[in-house]
């Protein structure tokens, strides 16, 4: 799903217009990234958690050549898919009661 399919799906669920459902989803991301950008997490309850993570230093090879490179660390930001977005993708199994199978 792309932003054009996002917004269509949210606007009929909605019953918002597009150009309504375009703004809200725009400064929606707009203020996670400049949250991210401050070094503060966003947390959204049921859904997932967006922060930002220091990466370390490492070591890398050039795939053509096979030199050894330096890749410096860096901060990236991350993504936890919290427990209701996980239950939604991959519902719960049942679980079997101890000794009965």
């Amino acid at each position: 799903m792309n932003k054009e399919e996002l917004v269509e799906a949210v606007a009929k669920k909605t019953k918002l217009t597009k150009k309504d459902v375009y703004a809200s989803l725009d400064a929606t991301l707009d203020s996670i990234a400049a949250a991210l950008k401050k070094g503060d997490k966003v947390t959204l309850v049921g859904f997932g958690t967006f922060q930002v993570r220091e990466r370390a230093a490492r070591e890398g090879r050039n795939p053509r050549t096979g030199a050894v490179l330096k890749i410096p660390a860096k901060k990236a930001p991350v993504f936890t898919a919290g427990k209701g977005l996980k239950e939604a993708v991959f519902p719960a199994k049942t679980k079997v009661a101890a000794g009965k199978r």
